[in-house]
């Protein structure tokens, strides 16, 4: 049921993932893309959604077609990928169309030279690609990196579907194949159960309507670490830009004024540092009620308050308990322009997402009362 209800997320974005792994096709075809997708939309809303069981749905062998079958060229990637991988990117190929194994056959091999000719790419990008005729076909397989998409070929698995004929969503054998290779990701332990699926990623967003821009809030003022006498440290780097934003509660108490507030950031990196061991305090920043953004390990070192996404994710947490009274408006304006100073700086990408620490594990932080109201605020995902 989940891999089923992801499928259908995907589905309605997958057009916006394309660009990237084939930014030098015509400029055509990208308008092209762009008239076709409310009609793929809605092709897609039609077809009836089966919920089976995972364990029941992964991909029939005899349906997956290897290297060795479709081209003659040795594998010549080597990067390894590191498993199981956290994300998933659904990619869509236009002008590839196909719906038997020989056709499929030759629009790869067509794409593969076009990713190692024009491009310089050691092989096809994708990881796995899936044709109208319902079979998946290994593209650099489960074992390497894919060259798809810029700051996620690392840490996630790139699968693409053949490019559909005007009008018309992928075939339900396209889409239950899709659904199997996902399955079979998962089974297979090369994909976290508990995957995800970025919505918004650097440099894919050509289809997307253009935003208004508005004059960029200037940066907040930042109490820094030796203000408010922050212990000295040594914690792991942050990777930059970070693609994440985490909003995050403390818990305990809350503080109103500055000299309140700089007394609860030490008590809250002692707690931290001595009770449960971490290399500093959990979070890239601090925010009070007193509208101050204290600096916690900063922009550019890991906070460690998200197993998983520390090292891609900057941790905002307000200081106190928001469970059923949210933080007031001065707080909430400064975490708003912390974020903007971050995306301006080239601390976090333009296509962040924006979470709550409870979207990612299990937690009551940041509480419901502050959950609401982010809930609200751009790049949200929830």
């Amino acid at each position: 049921m989940q891999t089923l209800l992801i499928l259908r997320s995907m589905l309605l974005w997958f057009l916006l993932f394309s660009v990237l792994g084939d930014s030098s096709w015509d400029k055509s075809q990208v308008k092209q893309r762009s008239d076709r997708l409310q009609d793929l939309l809605g092709n897609i809303s039609k077809i009836k959604e089966n919920p089976i069981p995972i364990t029941s749905c992964s991909t029939d062998v005899s349906k997956v077609v290897s290297r060795e079958n479709w081209t003659k060229y040795a594998l010549n990637c080597s990067t390894q990928l590191a498993r199981p991988v956290r994300f998933l990117i659904i990619h869509h190929i236009p002008g590839l169309d196909c719906d038997n194994k020989t056709l499929c056959s030759q629009r790869l091999r067509d794409l593969q030279m076009y990713h190692v000719h024009n491009n310089s790419r050691c092989d096809v990008a994708y990881n796995f690609l899936v044709g109208d005729d319902g079979r998946a076909y290994e593209g650099v397989g489960w074992g390497i990196q894919g060259m798809h998409t810029q700051g996620y070929n690392n840490i996630s698995l790139g699968f693409a579907f053949f490019g559909t004929k005007s009008g018309h969503s992928p075939s339900p054998d396209a889409l239950s194949a899709m659904e199997g290779l996902i399955s079979s990701a998962i089974l297979k332990g090369h994909l976290s159960p508990i995957y995800h699926q970025p919505l918004l990623v650097k440099g894919e967003n050509c289809l997307a309507p253009k935003q208004k821009t508005s004059p960029m809030k200037v940066c907040p003022d930042i109490v820094p670490r030796s203000v408010w006498g922050a212990r000295e440290t040594k914690c792991p780097k942050l990777t930059l830009p970070a693609k994440y934003a985490i909003i995050i509660q403390t818990a305990g108490r809350t503080c109103n004024m500055s000299d309140e507030c700089r007394l609860l950031a030490q008590d809250i990196q002692s707690l931290l540092m001595d009770k449960y061991g971490t290399c500093d305090t959990s979070y890239n920043f601090l925010v009070g009620q007193d509208g101050a953004i204290y600096e916690g390990v900063g922009w550019n070192v890991q906070g460690y308050h998200t197993p998983g996404y520390n090292d891609i994710a900057l941790g905002i947490a307000f200081m106190g308990t928001f469970s059923g009274t949210a933080p007031n408006a001065a707080a909430l304006d400064a975490a708003q322009n912390l974020i903007q100073c971050a995306v301006a700086k080239g601390y976090l990408i333009p296509n962040y997402l924006l979470v709550g620490q409870s979207d990612l594990m299990s937690t009551l932080s940041p509480g419901q009362a502050l959950y609401n109201i982010i809930k609200s605020w751009p790049h949200f995902k929830h």
